[in-house]
């Protein structure tokens, strides 16, 4: 069986040195090492061996497999580098030529109107603040006027972790926490961007969304004020010509409180499809802060006064674009995206 084992490296050694192409190799080595090879059907017959032959032969046969594949590894290598240097031969690299540009994303149309909408309001002097998404019913709810039998709470479907923690449903708490945190420092001035959380999910509602919260809580704040505000709002977001009308509403955490709607921005106040011909587009809610949402910040409504407002930022979006699929901001479809 040694005479045999030698005679078939003999021959793998010369076939595999003559190899040209890679193919040949690995046909080559299939042949001899192989789960059918030459090699491996010799080692089955081990068992017909005596122990000391059975020994020096598996010792043979595995340097024999060694030698094999250290051929087949170095004529790889010597195959490769010939292919190489063949297409080098005919190939020429100019290393002068400009390289490959890189394709640069973009920020997402709803992190734009974010950013546009914070940089109107914090030139008006508002600051900035953020809360917890995972919020206690208290500030979600009891603490803006809304206990826990008032019908409001029908109008928003929430994702409640226990009985009194929950997925906040608007950007609102914040407002009681910051009061708190403020109280008795005069103005509250603040904004505040960030996710909230509802069980609506179609063209035009998402289980998540985006919104930005208004408050300014000072002496002497008048409805006016709050008009203003928003009046100098909508003319920077959409444009100066833009027309404002308010309609009464009722919010549980302001008193009076008011939709606003702007002249459409398709057919600036005509009437069309998408305003549904009636000249005007709703985009927010406001109103003059509750007396009891101030007695739970820690202020005096005998002593201080306050408007809020609360916008959805992909309804901004959505008319600012002219999208007419809330969907698409999440499909992460790169044809919607790259128009941006």
């Amino acid at each position: 069986m040694l005479e045999k084992l030698n005679e078939i490296e003999k021959k793998a050694l010369e076939a595999m040195a003559q190899a040209k192409e890679l193919q040949e190799l690995n046909e080559l080595k299939v042949k001899i090492l192989g789960r059918k090879g030459e090699i491996t059907l010799m080692l089955r017959g081990l068992k017909d061996l005596s122990p000391q032959e059975r020994s020096e032969f598996g010792q043979a046969a595995n340097q024999v497999k060694d030698r094999i594949e250290k051929l087949v590894a170095q004529r790889i290598n010597e195959i490769k580098a010939r292919d190489l240097n063949q297409r080098l031969e005919h190939e020429r690299l100019d290393v002068t030529l400009p390289g490959l540009p890189i394709n640069r994303g973009g920020k997402h149309p709803l992190t734009l109107i974010n950013e546009e909408i914070r940089d109107i309001f914090l030139s008006m002097g508002f600051a900035v603040a953020e809360g917890p998404e995972i919020e206690k019913d208290y500030y979600n709810f009891e603490a803006l006027n809304v206990p826990k039998d008032h019908p409001a709470r029908d109008m928003q479907d929430s994702f409640y972790i226990t009985d009194e923690v929950l997925l906040r449903t608007h950007t609102s708490p914040v407002q009681v926490r910051t009061m708190e945190a403020m109280c008795p420092h005069l103005p509250v001035k603040i904004i505040v961007p960030g996710k909230v959380y509802r069980k609506d999910d179609d063209a035009t509602h998402s289980p998540m969304f985006q919104q930005v919260e208004g408050l300014l809580i000072d002496k002497n704040i008048t409805f006016a004020n709050l008009k203003g505000v928003l009046m100098l709002f909508a003319q920077k977001i959409f444009n100066e010509d833009v027309k404002v009308r308010y309609r009464p509403s009722f919010f549980p955490f302001t008193e009076p409180s008011v939709e606003m709607d702007i002249s459409c921005v398709s057919c600036k106040g005509k009437g069309c499809r998408v305003c549904s011909h009636t000249g005007w587009l709703e985009i927010l809610g406001a109103g003059m802060v509750h007396p009891r949402v101030l007695q739970y910040g820690g202020y005096d409504p005998e002593e201080v006064t306050g408007f809020a407002f609360g916008m959805g930022i992909e309804r901004i979006a959505m008319l600012k674009y002219g999208i007419n699929d809330l969907r698409l901001f999440f499909d992460n479809d790169k044809r919607f995206l790259q128009q941006f």
